[in-house]
């Protein structure tokens, strides 16, 4: 098969669309073939030399595919040769076939493509285990979404939503606000021009946003616990702004406050498993009555991934952007 290999950290030329053994599925894996990957700021950093994958997991980047399941590996059951999937990875989704847990699994849902439906896995459980799992958004409480016209902003919008919460996010474009805003979000912050904490405590009333998902860390650590509530939740995803930051503990234990930090890749299968398995009970049905979508900015194939890493970097993207193999 074909895969996009790294043989040396770089730019986005480091990316090799190569000949390379197929994988094997083991114990409790299928061999998906794959029809679509996602670009995720994951596999940028990969590229770039900063973020290993997980001892055992394939060397190619890619967190995320969908397309049909060609064999199954020893102990697996609950899925046939043929079935239509979408896959949460730890790597190789970059590639014409990868090897997948089962668990990590998920059908394609009812009124979504199978090339789009790449663009689900990573971002859904992603929002779903932070935002919902961890964070506890519940309704009538505000989230506020930093890069909401990203994959993860554009899925945090609907899922809050859906259950009834008030969404604010920033973005760094009218465009990209604008956009925000046909997805639901409540309230546009264009963090170029204006100060989010000063907005997000004018929009509700002096409150403060109940729950935050950043992907900045360190820039904005201190800024976010000044514009949490009372009791508010603050989940970090991303270092985009740096790794280490101060944070005021006063300010922190005043508000009641909580901070969490999680990441998904090095999570142990069973961890992975239950979030997969939590986004098809609640989150598929939603997919599937159309109250949330994948937002795709654009497909290229998947020898092209050297330009959908510049089109992520230079942030002129809404939603994802997809790699599709020829199948």
């Amino acid at each position: 098969m074909h895969a996009i290999t790294i043989s040396e950290p770089g730019g986005p030329e480091a990316l090799v669309w190569a000949e390379v053994p197929d994988p094997v599925p083991g114990e409790g894996e299928v061999l998906v073939e794959v029809t679509a990957s996602a670009v995720n700021r994951a596999d940028i950093m990969q590229r770039q030399g900063f973020y290993d994958p997980p001892p055992g997991a394939s060397p190619y980047p890619g967190l995320e595919c969908a397309g049909r399941i060609a064999a199954l590996g020893p102990g697996v059951s609950g899925w046939a040769v043929g079935d239509e999937v979408c896959a949460l990875l730890a790597g190789g989704g970059y590639a014409q076939k990868v090897a997948v847990p089962s668990g990590q699994l998920l059908p394609v849902p009812e009124g979504v493509g199978l090339k789009q439906a790449a663009a689900l896995p990573e971002v859904v459980c992603t929002v779903w285990s932070n935002v919902f799992m961890v964070a506890h958004l519940r309704p009538g409480e505000t989230l506020l979404v930093h890069g909401g016209s990203s994959g993860i902003g554009t899925m945090a919008i609907q899922l809050a939503k859906a259950v009834g919460a008030k969404v604010a996010v920033t973005a760094g474009t009218k465009e990209k606000l604008e956009r925000c805003a046909e997805l639901g979000a409540d309230i546009l912050i264009n963090y170029r021009e204006q100060d989010f904490v000063a907005e997000i405590k004018e929009a509700t009333g002096g409150a403060g946003a109940d729950v935050i998902l950043d992907n900045m860390g360190a820039k904005y650590l201190d800024r976010n616990v000044q514009a949490l509530a009372v009791n508010g939740r603050l989940a970090i995803i991303g270092m985009q702004g740096g790794r280490k930051g101060e944070l005021n503990i006063g300010t922190l234990l005043a508000k009641r406050a909580a901070v969490s930090a999680t990441s998904l890749r090095a999570r142990p299968l069973e961890e992975k498993a239950a979030i997969v398995a939590a986004v098809r009970e609640h989150v598929w049905p939603l997919v599937a009555a159309g109250h949330v979508r994948p937002i795709v900015d654009r497909e290229l194939p998947m020898s092209e991934a050297p330009a959908a890493h510049r089109v992520v970097e230079e942030s002129g993207h809404i939603g994802k952007v997809l790699l599709t193999t020829a199948s």
